[in-house]
């Protein structure tokens, strides 16, 4: 019981990195893909959407890294080892954006070396998300092998299969999708601006479909214990939302009814997230690591949900009164000048 609570801590945690920092690296993406005579106005509602909360994001993802090691050392051992070039290729996205955010906003106002920053940016919000579907995808494949707590596979099984870096694709276009439909929110005091990234919503929510589709075909032979989970019990119903909320998020954009499409496609990342564990567990890593035999002493679990009860007590009121500080009080301005 203890080792299923803290598994469900690190679902819960990926669950807020990808609805905030997940949207925060797609606003990045539409950053460098930012055209035409509005792309400098585009960035810098980019920028302002982010800005205030785009390194609380990685708290979650910082999160999901301490739980996993304290919680379950012998699954974090085996990930970090048969997963390094991934992972490590992650670690390098997240700081190179990170810092040509901060030297964009404060190095010289020169187009070229805006556009230098700006380029550094994109591409890093590109391949980090792209990165992580690849660690995701490789960790249900069956190729990495763990024995005796040892990896046997070396440092490129499972991530290099078909399976795992459609997955990739997956993840980059889910988090391109989810930011261009909350900046049709965090833009609803520029009519152009807003109407440019309900376009890229519908645009990419509609990619979004094959490549969902490519994933799930490609899991009967990649990741074929996934692909079992996803098609039997509760999996039909679960997949059913999960499509439900995307076409409905569709047609609320269709419909300019922005903070509805909002709600529905949170829904669908996260109902992504929950059917993929679902199917997942009881396995960290397919076939030999489990939430059974790779998790740590009684204790060391109940002293570790101790302090995530008391850390959320403090962390959420923080996050909550952030949001309320940073985008409440500028979405009352937007209504104002109206």
């Amino acid at each position: 019981m203890l080792a299923l609570s803290a598994s469900i801590s690190i679902l819960l945690s990926l669950i807020l990195y990808a609805l905030m920092g997940g949207a925060d690296f797609g606003g990045g993406m539409w950053d460098l893909l930012a055209t035409g005579p509005r792309a400098t106005r585009q960035r810098k509602a980019i920028a302002a959407a982010i800005a205030p909360i785009w390194e609380a994001n990685h708290v979650w993802l910082i999160l999901v890294v301490v739980v996993l090691f304290t919680g379950f050392p012998a699954g974090f051992a085996a990930m970090m080892t048969a997963l390094n070039i991934p992972v490590t290729a992650m670690l390098l996205g997240i700081v190179l954006r990170g810092s040509a955010f901060i030297f964009r906003t404060y190095d010289s106002r020169l187009p070229a070396v805006q556009g230098h920053w700006s380029r550094v940016f994109g591409t890093a919000s590109f391949f980090t998300p792209f990165f992580q579907g690849v660690i995701l995808g490789a960790l249900a494949t069956g190729r990495i092998r763990v024995t005796d707590g040892l990896v046997t596979t070396g440092f490129f099984a499972g991530w290099l299969t078909p399976f795992a870096l459609a997955c990739g694709v997956f993840a980059t276009g889910l988090f391109a999708f989810l930011a261009a439909t909350y900046l049709t929110l965090d833009t609803e005091d520029q009519a152009d601006l807003q109407n440019d990234f309900r376009r890229r919503a519908i645009w990419s929510g509609v990619a979004l479909v094959p490549v969902a589709g490519a994933v799930f075909l490609a899991a009967r032979q990649g990741a074929p214990e996934l692909f079992q989970g996803l098609t039997r019990g509760w999996a039909p119903l679960l997949l059913g939302a999960t499509g439900l909320c995307a076409a409905g998020a569709l047609a609320a954009l269709q419909q300019r009814r922005f903070a509805l499409a909002r709600i529905a496609a949170a829904g669908e990342a996260v109902l992504i997230l929950v059917g993929w564990s679902l199917a997942q567990y009881p396995n960290l890593i397919t076939p030999d690591v489990t939430v059974a035999n790779a998790h740590a002493p009684e204790a060391t679990l109940r002293l570790l949900l101790l302090a995530l009860a008391a850390g959320a007590l403090l962390l959420l009121p923080s996050l909550v009164f952030l949001f309320h500080l940073f985008k409440g009080h500028r979405q009352s301005r937007a209504v104002d000048r109206r």
